[in-house]
């Protein structure tokens, strides 16, 4: 079968006969498949928002048509040549159940499995679609599915279960010592507690933690966490994908305040200043020394929409 352009197939230019029910997922199959190739330019609607000062591009994929290469997600999240943000969240159609799926790049163009400060952003953006007619939204996700509620301004996420729990280690980061502790959220992340937040070299440290062959092969992400009090946390975050730090990371946040919560018997909620300078909420009901019905709750902001040729 010989490639042909979106333009083709949806003017009728190469004879496809496709039922007009089942168009849109006949498209975005055969494009998956890449069987479609992609146009060399086309004008991206899009909207930017922002959970905690972590910033998403947001795009609206409900009729199963827009599919972007590596280098196209990459280019959007350029803050020198894009939009700029830290990954792309696409709006697509759920296979069975739930009211949609959650794509999730990050700004290297690598998709991902789950993004907290996202899934929010996604939740809300979802909720502007439907018109702002719900005060509840659910998600598939590689990570399960996801629940959101809304809360006035902020969004409430039911997170999938914790998982792959390791006892800490003792790690040599760029010559010094730390302990690493380690938890799956949704996706990967080791945390370090530390004395001093703003002491810690968050971009070398968390690139040694993110590419240590104790996470190999797909590595982690690396959080630095202060204890304020008992309960209250502050946190900088490594994020892979990002190879960088980011202003929040909500998984991040989920698995710092479950490390805390069963390092010292903290019990429910626990509230985790990021670095954006916001506090997201954790809660979370212990189960035989696991952890279940885990919630995150923070902001999700509309910062501006508009397009892109891409």
């Amino acid at each position: 079968m010989r490639t042909m352009t979106f333009s083709q197939i949806l003017t009728g230019d190469a004879r496809l006969a496709i039922p007009e029910h089942s168009r849109a997922s006949t498209l975005f199959s055969l494009a998956r498949a890449g069987t479609i190739c992609y146009m060399k330019t086309m004008e991206l609607d899009f909207w930017k928002m922002n959970g905690a000062g972590n910033d998403f591009v947001l795009l609206d994929n409900r009729q199963g048509l827009l599919v972007l290469s590596g280098a196209q997600i990459a280019r959007l999240c350029d803050r020198n040549r894009g939009v700029g943000a830290d990954g792309v969240l696409l709006v697509e159609p759920a296979a069975a159940g739930a009211d949609f799926r959650m794509r999730y790049y990050n700004a290297d163009g690598g998709e991902a499995e789950m993004c907290g400060n996202g899934a929010r952003c996604f939740a809300r953006f979802s909720q502007r679609l439907l018109a702002n007619e719900r005060d509840a939204i659910s998600f598939e996700t590689p990570a399960g599915e996801i629940h959101a509620r809304f809360e006035g301004e902020n969004v409430c996420l039911q997170m999938s279960d914790p998982h792959s729990w390791r006892e800490p280690r003792s790690l040599d980061l760029t010559g010094q010592i730390r302990q690493i502790h380690f938890v799956n959220t949704g996706v990967p992340h080791a945390v370090v507690f530390v004395d001093d937040l703003h002491k810690v070299d968050v971009l070398t440290e968390g690139a040694a933690v993110r590419y240590h062959e104790a996470f190999a092969p797909k590595g982690t992400n690396a959080n630095f966490v202060q204890v304020e009090s008992p309960g209250h946390l502050a946190i900088r975050t490594y994020e892979r994908g990002v190879e960088g730090e980011t202003l929040a990371c909500g998984t991040g946040v989920v698995a710092a305040a479950l490390i805390h919560a069963k390092l010292h018997g903290v019990s429910s909620p626990v509230k985790v200043r990021v670095r954006g300078e916001d506090t997201l909420q954790v809660t979370f009901r212990t189960a035989d020394a696991d952890y279940r019905e885990v919630t995150l709750t923070g902001p999700a902001d509309f910062v501006f929409e508009g397009r892109m040729a891409i």
